[in-house]
């Protein structure tokens, strides 16, 4: 029986906790001290949680029961928060909501970025790793190039965008992440994040924050060939910053291993959570208060990963989040149970007395 691994669960767990805190930051004034740690948060979190996508998706092929997953896990997920997330903002919120499904909201996105990036998967697996990296790559920069419509359409340029990172995990071999483990790499992912720190503390005096978006070109400020160079440093900032947060995640098993397998619930529910704050004032009542205002975010968001990924909460929020696996479960029980009492009922009653002494 194949056992979980305690690192990846760390690992996974660590980043979701930091995709509620980013959009909790997101609610703080960009100038503030809030909008620094956004956006060193930003260089390289995303990168990270893609790149360890793709290498969890190394086994991914065309084969029925794999499809068929897509559909459950993430396209039927996808269309329900969706538009739960649309109604709850429209009742609740009273906002005003022109488009949905075809623009996803701010968490939403990521689940149609893994059905394309899972529907390629075997297509660059077949490729040398250069190969398929050089072609990530120029898809990504490609992506930059997209207009009118398909600038927002399914989020088409973030999932180009982010492409790259997710070749690179597909890419990874276990022996490769091996290196990782030791003390050198640990001392390096300290000083590649505080390298970051530093840039994201200067962001605005060499980039937008537009571009950790991986947004179209022509909604930047930058001149077209600026913004290209500008989104291949932001694809080596942000591969720097996945491996040195890799190697810094602990391999130890405790309780927060065990709640990395609930990413996925605490990924589609957080988003309500983060609304609602917004709708009770958050960002009025931060933005005088800076670093109240911070605390209060950092602190929401890690509350709130936490509490979805809790035993009794995430065994209650699984049956809503893949509903499918519960009813063939149920299958599989009841099929089971009918197999056993034919079983049974064609023992022949001699055998039945004797095996009831």
């Amino acid at each position: 029986m194949a056992t979980r691994d305690p690192w990846l669960d760390n690992a996974k767990m660590g980043l979701i906790v930091l995709v509620v805190v980013g959009h909790m930051l997101a609610l703080l004034p960009e100038d503030g001290p809030g909008g620094q740690l956004y956006d060193f948060v930003y260089l390289w979190h995303m990168p990270a949680f893609v790149f360890l996508s793709g290498y969890l998706s190394r086994g991914f092929g065309y084969g029925a029961a794999r499809l068929w997953q897509l559909v459950t896990m993430l396209l039927v997920p996808y269309v329900v928060f969706e538009g739960a997330l649309a109604w709850f903002r429209i009742n609740v919120g009273h906002e005003r909501v022109d488009q949905v499904w075809t623009d996803p909201h701010f968490p939403m996105w990521y689940l149609l970025a893994l059905v394309a990036w899972r529907l390629v998967t075997p297509l660059f697996r077949s490729m040398g790793a250069g190969l398929a990296v050089a072609v990530a790559v120029a898809l990504c920069v490609a992506g930059g190039f997209l207009q009118g419509s398909w600038m927002w359409w399914m989020d088409a340029p973030r999932i180009l965008g982010f492409l790259p990172f997710f070749v690179l995990g597909l890419k990874a071999t276990p022996e490769a992440l091996e290196w990782l483990r030791g003390r050198f790499p640990v001392l390096l992912g300290v000083v590649v994040l505080g390298v970051l720190a530093v840039l994201a503390a200067h962001l605005p005096e060499w980039t937008e924050r537009a571009h950790l978006y991986y947004r179209p070109y022509e909604l930047l400020e930058q001149p077209v060939a600026g913004a290209m160079v500008t989104r291949v440093l932001l694809l080596a900032v942000g591969a720097a910053g996945a491996l040195a947060w890799l190697a810094l995640v602990p391999r130890v098993e405790g309780w927060f291993t065990r709640m990395g397998a609930a990413t996925m619930v605490v990924y589609l529910f957080h988003g309500f959570a983060v609304k609602e704050l917004e709708f009770l004032g958050f960002v009025e009542w931060a933005r005088d208060r800076p670093w109240l205002g911070l605390a209060a975010a950092v602190g929401s968001g890690v509350a709130i990963a936490l509490v979805l990924a809790a035993p009794p909460v995430r065994r209650v929020l699984t049956k809503v989040v893949d509903p499918f696996d519960v009813a063939h479960r149920r299958v599989r029980e009841a099929v089971h149970l009918t197999t056993v009492v034919q079983q049974q009922e064609t023992v022949h009653p001699a055998e039945r007395v004797s095996a009831g002494r």
